[in-house]
């Protein structure tokens, strides 16, 4: 009789918790690749081609940690292109007496194992992923309490929990967070580290072919395709970006520069989401950076709070507030987003940049994510479940559970300031200040009206203004109401026909990838 160990894609950790006590004499772990999982969404072809020969290089991985693997194969003309439908075969295959699994990542996924058991006849053990810091019952009683779900006093449980950055029971440095100091503009350099570029062997070869061939309508490209697919190349990555990068990658956290797709960051979220790093092992060598004085405070406290507190707050939300969290829009916003959004063909650099970078590499950082796409999406009122579907789509380290919040709540206020206090929304200025963008740009960033002016400008008092009603008691909002007010009535009734003239012109572009599908 066997146990029966299936691993997930964003399982890929020798650590695992359904691995820890099983006798590898008598299990056998099941992999699959399947059709559900590549189409639920259109994935990145690069998301799609990192995850599948990841998960081909894990399963020897575990091999030669003396596991038995079934791996099956997209390929595979027996695959019947589902989880239940694959373990349903392996049942059959290997005589299973029982089936250990760690818990999945999202609502979709996790009501597919809760109906193993009753659906197969075979004891089902549904473990907790061990590779976080807070529990799902730890979050809902910090939760539980509390009028307002701020993230950063979440986040100073996690520091306590952790002891990361504490001396003697108070922040190091004396403060908890050192946001202000991380937004500095960043110019130039020829030395700016890089991130290390990995040439694909054999196995990889073959999955691009492979996502070549079937997935030639997804967005994206794998002609740059050099990610690690490894732990023991991820790990090099990490190596080089506590030498090279850590040290300013506080100062520049924030910044953006044209044909710099990657700045001061790290690069490791896809490696930490899959399985292939561990976020606490990484904090705490970010800390020893600090410790030996290698690294300045507010480079690594930006750093651990983007692991501890912002990636474990998302986790918490999402399953918290339930898979209906999804339909959330509290704005009622429905404008499909623009076919651009598809192609980076748009005369707004910024746009333009960070899309044509996101649809060669599958990754853009988080100013760009919120600043510049999400930022215009909620400008122009675009429909924020749309929205999040194409951040799901296309960014190699979206998986369910951390993108949701992030998109819908965060940068989309879709959940009506669950998240945030306030819209994460600006004029041209934020990004001029920020980025190089706006000097090449087509559009005149000091412009609101005219047909050079920059289309952020009036989209961003157009959202203000049609939002009143529910954004005008916001007192993070004060401030820009105040100085709206201030405008003469010819003013506010010229920026609000600039742009209504601007979002008639984009509704002619706009709606076809997710039309079709919505």
């Amino acid at each position: 009789m066997t146990t029966l160990i299936p691993v997930l894609g964003d399982q890929l950790s020798l650590g695992l918790s359904s691995l820890r006590g099983a006798n590898p004499g008598d299990a056998v772990v099941l992999m699959m690749e399947v059709a559900d999982e590549t189409t639920y969404v259109r994935h990145h072809k690069t998301k799609l081609a990192y995850i599948l020969s990841a998960m081909r290089h894990h399963a020897q991985a575990l091999e030669e940690a003396g596991w038995r693997v079934d791996y099956l194969r997209l390929n595979d003309p027996e695959n019947s292109g589902s989880f239940t439908g694959e373990v349903a075969r392996a049942i059959q295959r290997h005589d299973t007496e029982r089936i250990l699994v760690t818990e999945a990542g999202e609502w979709r996924v996790t009501a597919m194992l809760d109906s193993w058991e009753t659906l197969f006849g075979v004891p089902v053990e549904i473990r907790k992923d061990t590779r976080f810091v807070c529990s799902h019952g730890e979050f809902d009683t910090w939760a539980s309490d509390r009028r307002e779900l701020t993230m950063e006093f979440f986040y100073r449980e996690m520091r306590r929990k952790t002891g990361l950055l504490m001396d003697d029971g108070k922040p190091a440095g004396g403060r908890w967070n050192f946001d202000k100091d991380n937004r500095k503009p960043a110019q130039a350099d020829l030395l700016m580290p890089r991130p290390l570029g990995f040439t694909p062997d054999a196995i990889t070869r073959d999955v691009i072919a492979m996502v070549e061939d079937r997935f030639s309508d997804h967005p994206g490209d794998l002609d740059s395709f050099n990610y690690a697919v490894t732990a023991a190349d991820a790990e090099r990555q990490a190596a080089s970006f506590f030498a090279n990068a850590l040290p300013q990658f506080g100062d520049y956290e924030d910044a953006m520069l044209t044909g710099e797709r990657f700045l001061w960051h790290s690069i490791l979220s896809p490696y930490i989401n899959s399985g292939l790093l561990d976020p606490l092992d990484l904090c705490r060598r970010a800390e020893a950076e600090y410790r030996k004085g290698r690294a300045p405070l507010n480079s690594v406290e930006g750093y651990i709070r983007q692991i501890i507190g912002w990636r474990e707050y998302m986790r918490g939300i999402y399953w918290r507030e339930g898979p209906g969290y999804v339909d959330r829009n509290f704005l009622e916003h429905d404008r499909a987003l623009p076919d651009w959004y598809w192609t980076g063909d748009t005369q707004m650099h910024c746009l333009s940049e960070t899309i044509g970078q996101t649809l060669a590499t599958a990754h853009a950082h988080h100013i760009q994510r919120l600043m510049v796409t999400g930022n215009f999406a909620l400008l122009i009122g675009a429909d924020p479940k749309q929205v999040h579907l194409w951040y799901l789509e296309i960014y190699l380290d979206a998986y369910e559970w951390v993108e949701l919040p992030n998109t819908l709540g965060m940068s989309q206020f879709g959940d009506g300031g669950l998240l945030g206090s306030k819209p994460y929304v600006s004029s041209g200025a934020y990004i001029n200040r920020m980025s190089d963008y706006c000097g090449t740009c087509r559009y005149n960033v000091k412009e609101r009206i005219g047909e050079d002016a920059c289309p952020f400008n009036a989209l961003y008092w157009n959202f203000l203004a049609r939002h009143r009603d529910k954004l005008g008691a916001n007192y993070r909002l004060a401030m820009p109401y105040r100085t709206w007010d201030r405008q003469s009535k010819a003013d506010q009734q010229a920026t609000l026909e600039q742009a209504a003239a601007f979002l008639r012109q984009l509704d002619g572009d706009c709606g076809a990838p997710y039309a079709k599908r919505e």
